[in-house]
């Protein structure tokens, strides 16, 4: 961080039959997974796979058994409550789910497996940008939690975006390199059935890192036996074998395993390698029953991070070079996780708990001699981490009083046990001229840190239906936090806990001619670096002073919006929201700091449309436009030169195209286009943005054998990923320098992968 062929099949709208009966929604995006078959298409022949979407196109199903096993909770809103009440007859013909009548806000939407796996993705992390309105880049190494952006947020590695697999909170609170880093390098496409999504603080469910949005990946509890292989022309290469072993008792055994390699187009390859393994055990279905699941993830690469302009204009290095190529970073990570399913006509429970352990090590050198004119600046960040947790809900549909209500109770607890620490570096060993350790290891950390933080919430969540045409979403959270510091370096220890209380809502009218209204407002929080709270660390860039840094810094929000599907085949969804912060807190992981800055406010729109001309056809484009701003009359109070908050895009625009069988063809086109942004607050430097056309092509030749070839960045723009501004020296002798850095888009790129079933 700077400074400052899976499953193919047309999934989709689910529409309402003439039985009043409600369908039983699974408990909310955060607490439930649905261990439900995957949809293969691979496994039929073109033609039998033709006949099959034309039916279902053409088709409602009425067996409320079949659907719950199949759809596996899909007709749910992201952000319901975890209900049990009678399913309803629904119909799925398209990528993004109709929550028409469902929805609790305009901007909330959930993806199937057709988007998840036919969008053509260069590293696994941009699977989440079918979420609309979601950019996901990077500015380093291939290991490397991505760059997120959002709402005019620049989310960092993660910051305000909550991202849970399986019910797994992927945030990493006080990480080594940034509150909140995100990384989904563990995963594996072929595994993902559905990503329900999230925007702003309005779902009770929802807490920590959740202010811009969350975003809920499920896996799959039946996957197709298969084996693929890829290879591509930036030197990336990858073998994949996975399958499911049914048991006589109907229980499933899902396995998965994955080996990979990256170069890149850089002077120095990121020489990027990973290995993966998921093991799945699953027994009963969506209603009641449980499932356990275990992976492992382990990567190393050598990074190229964003470089200075100014060295490539003056020829010190390519566009895709480094001046320090020893930057990089390993990580690993294990966990285990399961649910349990109970449920009766109307109510139901769900618990769920997970165990991970992770390891992270960074060598990043982003200010090269500034500091250190005669070593240079590069320093490593370590973390070594435990974390368990789990949720537990109950949620039941009822009548009082002649309304229908679903209402949702649900606790929430995670506990993290961490060792953080910073080092100078040069080529990755440790220099001696940071101090030695109280603990005479001669370890020479610049910081090092034992920290155990404790969370924990309970929430509350009721929708009731007042009238035809009106409903109401009302819910309530409590927060709580604590934690402990023990510095390793001088011997402090701290405790620190605080009680966060958040109201959230949205009213709803109709739908009139299939079309809905919504107002939503709440409050949500991120929380803030242990460190930075506890005072390990000085402050950073806004310092003037002391400054008071709460662990849960709190925001408030209000969307207006709408959705309808009034045009056939045609589902739009529109929202204006607002978001303010009580602080602008940026945590710059590579300096070890946390920058509390004057309030903030961000505005805007935006604007989301899927189009199904045919069963074997979907068009889809996404805008929004916002404008981020810090509120404050003296900006100069706080040591900046004006009230752009930098790094917030000032829109973000994508048009997808996807085919699903066409006969033996499939594949998809996704166009997108990364607004300007400021560098600096009085928007003197600037960053144009990106665009950037990604297609991918495959072929069936027989129900077992398949081949896919993608083309990343087509038209070979030569833009920047991510671009920042901050100070630095290029050598040991200069001056010092502010000004912009970049990290070059990938060049235009072809990856071929060939997919044999058995």
């Amino acid at each position: 961080m700077p400074p400052n062929t899976p499953p193919r099949i047309s999934l989709g709208r689910i529409r309402h039959s003439s039985s009043p009966r409600r369908l039983p929604v699974a408990a909310a995006a955060i607490v439930t997974s649905f261990a439900a078959p995957s949809f293969s298409a691979s496994a039929a022949s073109p033609a039998s796979q033709d006949s099959d979407r034309k039916a279902a196109h053409a088709k409602t199903r009425h067996d409320d058994e079949a659907v719950s096993a199949k759809i596996s909770g899909d007709a749910r809103s992201p952000a319901q409550s975890a209900t049990g009440s009678h399913a309803e007859s629904i119909q799925v013909t398209a990528s993004r789910r109709d929550l028409l009548g469902r929805a609790g806000t305009a901007s909330e939407g959930s993806l199937t497996s057709k988007e998840l796996h036919l969008r053509p993705i260069y590293r696994v992390g941009q699977i989440l940008e079918a979420i609309p309105g979601l950019v996901v880049t990077s500015h380093s190494g291939e290991g490397k939690a991505n760059q997120f952006l959002l709402r005019g947020f620049n989310l960092d590695h993660g910051t305000d975006l909550a991202s849970f697999v399986d019910d797994i909170p992927i945030n990493g609170a006080t990480n080594a390199h940034g509150q909140g880093y995100t990384d989904l390098n563990f995963l594996m496409p072929e595994l993902l059935e559905s990503v329900d999504y999230t925007k702003g603080p309005f779902h009770a469910a929802i807490g920590d890192f959740g202010v811009a949005g969350s975003d809920h990946m499920r896996l799959a509890g039946d996957i197709p036996r298969q084996i693929s292989l890829s290879a591509g022309t930036l030197g990336d290469y990858r073998a994949y074998i996975g399958g499911t072993a049914h048991m006589q008792n109907g229980d499933r055994w899902l396995g998965a395993f994955a080996v990979s390699h990256s170069d890149g187009p850089w002077r120095y390859p990121d020489n990027a390698r990973s290995i993966k393994a998921t093991s799945r055990y699953t027994h009963g279905d969506a209603a009641n029953g449980f499932d356990v699941t275990a992976m492992f993830y382990r990567g190393q690469w050598r990074a190229t991070n964003d470089q200075p302009l100014e060295a490539m204009q003056d020829g010190m290095i390519g566009k895709y070079g480094s001046l320090d190529p020893t930057d990089g970073g390993f990580s690993e990570r294990y966990s285990l996780s399961g649910h349990y399913r109970l449920s009766a006509s109307n109510w139901r429970w769900i618990t769920s708990a997970f165990v991970s352990h992770d390891r992270l090590t960074l060598w990043n050198n982003f200010t090269h001699y500034l500091d250190d004119p005669v070593n240079g600046d590069q320093h490593s960040q370590d973390e070594t981490r435990t974390t368990l947790g789990g949720t537990s809900t109950y949620s039941r549909h009822d009548v009082i009083g002649g309304f229908r209500t679903e209402t949702q109770v649900g606790v929430q607890g995670r506990y993290d046990i961490l060792y953080v620490d910073r080092r100078h570096t040069r080529d990755r060993v440790t220099l001696k001229d940071c101090p030695g350790s109280l603990d005479d290891s001669d370890e020479y950390r610049c910081n090092a840190d034992n920290i155990n933080i404790g969370s924990a919430a309970i929430f509350v969540q009721n929708t009731t239906h007042w009238l035809p045409w009106f409903r109401t979403v009302i819910g309530l959270r409590e927060d709580y936090q604590a934690g402990s510091d023990d510095n390793l370096v001088d011997g402090s220890h701290t405790r620190r806990r605080q009680f966060l209380f958040q109201p959230k809502g949205s009213l709803i009218f109709g739908p009139w001619r299939k079309t809905e209204l919504y107002l939503s407002a709440g409050r949500g929080y991120h929380s803030n670096d242990f460190r930075s709270v506890v005072g390990s660390y000085s402050v950073g860039k806004f310092a003037t002073g002391s400054v008071h840094v709460p662990i849960m810094t709190a925001a408030t929000s209000g969307e207006v919006g709408v959705r309808t599907t009034l045009a056939p085949h045609l589902n739009v969804q529109a929202a204006a929201f607002i978001i303010d912060f009580d602080s602008e807190l940026t945590y710059d992981g590579d300096a070890g700091v946390n920058s509390p800055g004057p309030a903030s406010r961000r505005q805007g729109v935006e604007l989301s449309a899927q189009y199904n001309p045919w069963y074997w056809l979907e068009f889809n484009t996404d805008l929004s436009f916002a404008k981020a701003r810090y509120r404050t009359h003296d900006p100069a109070e706080y040591g900046i030169p004006g009230l752009y908050v930098t790094n917030a895009p000032d829109f973000v625009w994508s048009f997808g195209a996807i085919v699903d069988t066409h006969g033996p063809w499939y594949g998809g086109l996704q166009v997108r286009w990364l607004g300007g942004y400021a560098l600096i607050e009085d928007n003197l430097l600037r960053s144009k943005g990106y665009q950037e056309v990604n297609m991918n092509v495959g072929y069936r030749f027989t129900r077992y054998f398949n081949a896919e070839l993608s083309i990343f960045n087509m038209f070979n723009n030569h833009g920047y990923a991510a671009q920042y501004a901050y100070d630095y020296r290029l050598t040991p002798t200069p001056s010092e320098s502010t000004g912009a850095t970049g990290h070059a888009i990938e060049p235009i790129s072809t990856r071929l992968t060939v997919t044999t079933k058995f």
